[in-house]
């Protein structure tokens, strides 16, 4: 007996693409922390205090937000998740916008906090849908597949008048 080809991508997959974009973003935060130490000690002798770490701290949140927001809202996956064969879509099939996006970026540090704990749902969810993917409603699909049918919910029907309806009177 065969199982059924799965349109979902898996967990393995999915790490993998992960690891990537996360090493990808963290060459452009450190990159871009090189040039403004190297412009710093040109300039001035610059010690990293307290607002000094906090600024940097906030520049890598920024740049890690950044990354993956635009590349999820405009591409519908990151590098990372197009080496891998990867997309993420809306149960539309459409590419995720920037608010779920955002609320997605929000999800998967949520996931990734509790020792990876969000993404066990991969595992047994029918959809391989983590803790990010419930929250934003989004599915992550193998990219040379199509988003599966959803089923229509049966109109309820109501009879026409003539049909079983008496006007009052």
């Amino acid at each position: 007996m065969t199982k059924p080809d799965v349109p979902y991508a898996g967990a393995a997959t999915r790490a993998v693409a992960l690891a990537i974009d996360v090493a990808i973003a963290q060459v452009i935060v450190f990159a871009g922390g090189a040039i403004l130490a190297l412009v710093g000690s040109l300039v001035s002798d610059v010690r990293l205090d307290t607002l000094g770490k906090l600024l940097a701290a906030a520049a890598w949140i920024a740049v890690v937000a950044t990354y993956f927001v635009l590349f999820w809202s405009t591409a519908g996956q990151t590098p990372g998740m197009r080496l891998m064969g990867l997309r993420v879509m809306t149960p539309r099939g459409e590419h995720p916008g920037v608010a779920r996006s955002v609320v997605r970026l929000i999800g998967l540090g949520l996931a990734i906090v509790p020792l990876f704990l969000g993404f066990l749902p991969v595992l047994v969810d029918a959809q391989r849908r983590g803790l990010h993917d419930f929250l934003a409603g989004t599915v992550v699909l193998y990219a040379e597949r199509e988003l599966p049918p959803t089923p229509q919910p049966a109109a309820a029907h109501a009879p026409s008048p003539g049909h079983g309806w008496r006007s009052p009177g």
